[in-house]
């Protein structure tokens, strides 16, 4: 009979191990992770969309303002030379002519460069947006993503000390009982042992048929067969 309630103690550590370890690998904060997750890489690929939308607007508006500072600097240096000259009147003539058209240039560009910057605050106020939406969705993936290894460290913890548990059950059986153990759990991969409830194992659910039923009730005591259907040794 000790050795029977061995059986059972090992078989519960089993089964209590299976189910830490998918408390560990289903915790309500890896599914809101996962979801947090997901969002994340949409706002990011709009992001990246919005970014390279507005990049040629944005490079074309760099090079407006690069053009119209040109520009003012030609367009300065003409008039301090205009200033001081003492040339003729026809070079002074030149001068001044070519400080028109320069200013026509400042003029052109400066109107392009703010075409260019109401075609760019569209994008911004987009990628500013999208930003926006992201920045709570950021500070609670880092929440989550603390709370998870705290939780699985507690975990980790309690399987280790289960599992040494197991381990000195285990030593305990007589070879003979856990070789058979150890066989049906490595088919099963859950426990090596299951109950009869109403006729049906316990471990695969499934009903014994009625020869094997009554084969079950009359075993004699130490004697323990296995279920027809997944091999696990059944407890009586």
């Amino acid at each position: 009979m000790e050795q029977l309630d061995t059986l059972r103690a090992l078989n519960e550590a089993d089964r209590w191990i299976e189910r830490v370890i998918a408390q560990r690998e289903h915790l309500a904060e890896l599914e809101e992770l996962a979801t947090l997750e997901a969002e994340l890489r949409s706002l990011l690929a709009a992001l990246q969309e919005a970014q390279s939308s507005a990049e040629p607007v944005r490079r074309a508006y760099v090079a407006a303002q690069e053009t119209a500072q040109r520009h003012l600097a030609r367009a300065g240096d003409l008039q301090k030379a205009l200033a001081i000259s003492t040339g003729s009147p026809r070079e002074l003539t030149q001068m001044q002519r070519e400080l028109d058209q320069v200013r026509e240039r400042v003029t052109a560009a400066e109107d392009e460069e703010l075409n260019l910057l109401l075609e760019l605050e569209p994008f911004d106020e987009t990628i500013a947006a999208i930003k926006a939406r992201a920045q709570p969705g950021v500070a609670r993936r880092s929440e989550l993503q603390a709370a998870l290894a705290q939780l699985r460290g507690t975990l980790d913890e309690e399987i280790a000390a289960l599992r040494d548990s197991r381990a000195q059950l285990a030593h305990l059986l007589e070879p003979r009982w856990r070789q058979r153990y150890d066989a049906a759990l490595a088919r099963v991969g859950t426990s090596g042992a299951a109950n009869v409830d109403a006729g049906r194992c316990d471990g695969c659910r499934i009903a014994l048929s009625p020869l094997d039923y009554d084969r079950f009730r009359r075993l004699e005591p130490g004697v323990i067969m296995d279920c027809p259907e997944c091999g696990r040794l059944l407890l009586p």
